[in-house]
C-alpha cells in the first residue's frame, strides 16, 4: 500500500522535507521522525518560520532551518497538500521553481482538497495525525523493524527509539493527548508498538510538560485574551482577535493560539471555537476547534481546510469584524446543508 514512498526516494541521496508555515507538534514530529527512518540519505530539514518555543522539548528542533536547499534530489511535504499553507515558499522563486522541477511527495493525514499547483506523487490517507501515517509507512516498508527486542546494533536502537518518540511527540499532539474524536482502538495499537520501541512516556511527557510551563507574562496575556472574547450564534460562536502586536510580542515565546483556544472550546454552549489573527500586509488567518464535527467545512468556505474538529483558514483585506461577519455565515450555511441532509 504505501510502496510508492520507498519507491520515490529509492536511488534518491540528498532529501528535503518541508514543513508548513504553521509548524505544529505533529508537522515537527514527522520531519524528525524521518530524519531518523531515511537512514543513509543527507536529510535536510527546512520550514519557512522558526520553530515556535512550546516545542523546542524536541531534542532536536534545532535542525529545522529556514535555509532552503535547492539542489536536493527530491523534497517531501508533510502534514500538508494545502498550498495556502505553503505560500512562504512559492513566493520565493528560487524555492518555486525547485519545486516546479524537482520530483515532489506529499505525505498528509487532513481531509482537505489537494489543491497544488506544482506536480507531485502523494500518500493522503485520512488518520489522526502524519505521525501515524509516516508509522503505518515505516512498518510496512522495512524503515521500523517488526521487533524492536531482535535488533542486535546499540545505533540501530537509538535511531529507532528516537524516530518512535518523536511519532509519539505528533500522535499525541494532534489528537490533544490520545482523547480527540478522531481518536480509535488503532491509534493505541500504533502508540503501545511504539512504547516496545524503547519509549519511556512518563519520561517524554515530564519533558513536555516542562516546556508548556507559562512565564507570569504568558498567563497575564492569557488573562487578557480570555476578557476579550466574544459571542455570537446565541454563544455557539466564541471569538477572540490576536493583532500584529500580540503576534509580535508573544508568539515567539507561546503560541496565542494554544493558550485560548481550547479555554474556548470548553465554555457552556459554545460549538465552534475561532482564534483569529490580523497581520499588517492585510492577512488574516483563523484557527478553529470544535464540539461537533463540521470544522473542515467551515475553514473550506475560505479556501482552508483541517479536521472535523480543528481546521483553520487564511484570507486577505478582511478586518477581524468582517471576518467573524463571513464566519457566521459560514457557520449558518453548513449548519443548514446539515439539516438539509439529516
Amino acid at each position: 500500500m504505501y510502496k510508492s514512498f520507498t519507491d520515490f526516494i529509492e536511488g534518491k541521496t540528498r532529501l528535503c522535507i518541508i514543513q508548513a508555515e504553521n509548524p505544529d507538534g505533529d508537522s515537527l514530529g514527522s520531519a524528525l521522525a524521518l530524519d531518523y527512518l531515511l537512514v543513509g540519505k543527507q536529510i535536510a530539514l527546512y520550514c519557512p518560520v522558526d520553530i515556535p518555543k512550546y516545542l523546542r522539548y524536541f531534542d532536536d528542533w534545532s535542525r529545522v532551518t529556514s535555509e532552503f536547499p535547492t539542489d536536493a534530489d527530491g523534497y517531501i511535504i508533510v502534514d500538508t497538500c494545502a498550498e495556502v499553507l505553503l505560500s512562504k515558499l512559492l513566493e520565493n522563486p528560487a524555492i518555486r521553481d525547485a519545486l516546479y522541477h524537482a520530483p515532489v511527495f506529499i505525505l498528509d493525514h487532513h481531509e482537505t482538497e489537494d489543491d497544488l499547483s506544482f506536480a507531485h506523487q502523494g500518500l493522503i490517507q485520512t488518520l489522526p495525525a502524519c505521525c501515524d501515517l509516516i508509522y503505518k509507512i515505516a512498518k510496512e516498508q522495512g524503515l521500523l523493524s517488526k521487533d524492536f527486542d531482535k535488533l542486535k546494533d546499540e545505533a540501530d536502537q537509538v535511531r529507532e527509539s528516537k524516530a518512535c518518540e518523536y511519532l509519539y511527540y505528533g500522535i499525541v499532539s494532534d489528537t490533544l493527548g490520545l482523547v480527540s474524536p478522531a481518536v480509535t482502538a488503532d491509534t493505541f495499537e500504533v502508540v503501545a508498538d511504539l512504547v516496545r520501541h524503547g519509549l519511556y512516556v512518563s519520561a517524554l511527557d515530564e519533558k513536555r510538560r516542562e516546556f508548556s510551563k507559562k512565564s507570569p507574562r504568558i498567563l497575564d496575556f492569557k488573562a487578557d485574551l480570555i476578557k476579550r472574547v466574544e459571542y455570537y450564534l446565541d454563544g455557539k460562536l466564541a471569538t477572540v482577535h490576536i493583532p500584529w502586536d500580540d503576534i509580535q510580542n508573544y508568539s515567539d515565546e507561546y503560541n496565542p493560539n494554544v493558550l485560548i483556544l481550547e479555554e474556548l472550546r470548553m465554555v457552556e454552549g459554545v460549538e465552534i471555537a475561532a482564534a483569529i489573527k490580523t497581520y499588517p500586509d492585510g492577512k488574516v488567518t483563523g484557527k478553529l476547534r470544535s464540539n461537533r464535527s463540521y470544522c473542515d467545512k467551515i475553514a473550506e468556505y475560505f479556501g482552508g481546510g483541517g479536521h472535523p474538529y480543528a481546521a483553520g483558514f487564511r484570507t486577505y483585506d478582511l478586518s477581524y469584524e468582517d471576518t467573524v461577519h463571513e464566519l457566521i455565515n459560514a457557520i449558518t450555511k453548513v449548519k443548514a446543508e446539515e439539516e438539509n441532509n439529516a
